[in-house]
């Protein structure tokens, strides 16, 4: 499977947008600091999730960016559909064309099946779900350092 960093940033970015947003919009500077990601790159990545309606821009002072809807409308699949990215698990560029040279090869049916069932979970997953897997690895790591806290 080949998920390349445009995708993975664009999932990292809009988590970051999500879990910070409660206090207003959220500058790409904030997430550029928090994701080591840079600015110059997150704004590519969020032109393009602006033009598919995920985020929308606030202007002016204290501007930034917010989800244009919940997170729980917004799956994983969409957001990296967005940035044009495309999880691809078999070699040929295009399926009619085949794997190798004009041929279609005997695994090429067990990997776009693969690329089906992956697709299938990412559209599955939300960007909540995401957010509430990533709030319980918090707390768990906070556990472990607090055993007191185990008791929430």
């Amino acid at each position: 499977m080949r998920l390349t960093s445009k995708g993975r940033y664009a999932v990292s970015s809009m988590l970051d947008l999500y879990l910070h947003q409660e206090k207003g919009p959220v500058s790409l500077a904030k997430i550029s600091e928090r994701q080591f990601i840079s600015l110059s790159y997150l704004e590519q990545l969020f032109r393009c999730l602006r033009n598919a309606e995920l985020v929308r821009s606030v202007r002016g002072p204290g501007g930034g960016y917010l989800l244009s809807r919940d997170a729980t409308k917004i799956s994983i699949a969409a957001i990296i559909a967005s940035v044009n990215e495309e999880i691809k698990t078999v070699r040929c560029a295009k399926p009619s064309v085949g794997c190798l040279q004009g041929v279609r090869c005997d695994t090429h049916q067990l990997w776009a099946s693969l690329g089906d069932h992956i697709q299938s979970f990412l559209d599955q997953v939300t960007l909540a779900d995401v957010a509430h897997n990533t709030d319980k690895e918090r707390l768990s790591k906070k556990t472990e350092e607090y055993p007191l806290m185990q008791k929430i």
